[in-house]
């Protein structure tokens, strides 16, 4: 028997009542959608996968850059908050304000420092300076005797010499 000869017969139930007519169109719509629904729960499956690995790496891509963005607000950004927090403060403070007398005092205290360094330092070159023309005088005084004791050795010892030639001189005539 071949399949074309074979007909198909189709069951169809006439339901009695409107109730049992919307009951009967539902249970026929829901044969005729469940292909179409298990396509629709694989693609949310899917859908659910890819936005989980994409989360994912969002989450890779982001932590460093929350974690450079920590530690730039930390290093740049909270030192002049802070300042600024604190220099507001400072100014509605309505406690007296601190004497700001010690930067005079040290300041004055440094100028008569240095004028006193100063004193110090022209007396000593005053006397380094005495000190050293007379070093200079005494200095060239014992060159100018060395010299002369070296002229007079000199002139002894070419006299010496003069004379001994003369002797030699005479002996050979």
């Amino acid at each position: 028997m071949s399949l074309t000869l074979k007909k198909r017969r189709v069951a169809i139930e006439v339901p009695a009542t409107w109730m049992s007519r919307v009951k009967a169109q539902a249970m026929n719509t829901g044969r005729r959608m469940a292909p179409v629904a298990d396509q629709a729960k694989m693609a949310a499956d899917q859908a659910k996968m890819v936005a989980a690995q994409r989360i994912e790496d969002a989450r890779y891509w982001a932590a460093p850059r929350l974690e450079e963005a920590a530690h730039r607000v930390e290093d740049e950004l909270a030192p002049k908050v802070s300042s600024m927090l604190v220099t507001a403060a400072g100014k509605i403070d309505p406690s007296p304000q601190k004497s700001r007398r010690w930067p005079v005092v040290v300041l004055m205290t440094g100028l008569a420092l240095g004028a006193v360094g100063y004193v110090f330092y022209r007396r000593n070159a005053q006397q380094w300076t005495e000190h050293m023309k007379d070093s200079a005088s005494d200095a060239s005084r014992w060159v100018s005797e060395k010299s002369d004791q070296a002229v007079d050795s000199t002139k002894s010892m070419a006299s010496t010499v003069s004379d001994k030639t003369d002797e030699a001189s005479r002996k050979m005539s």
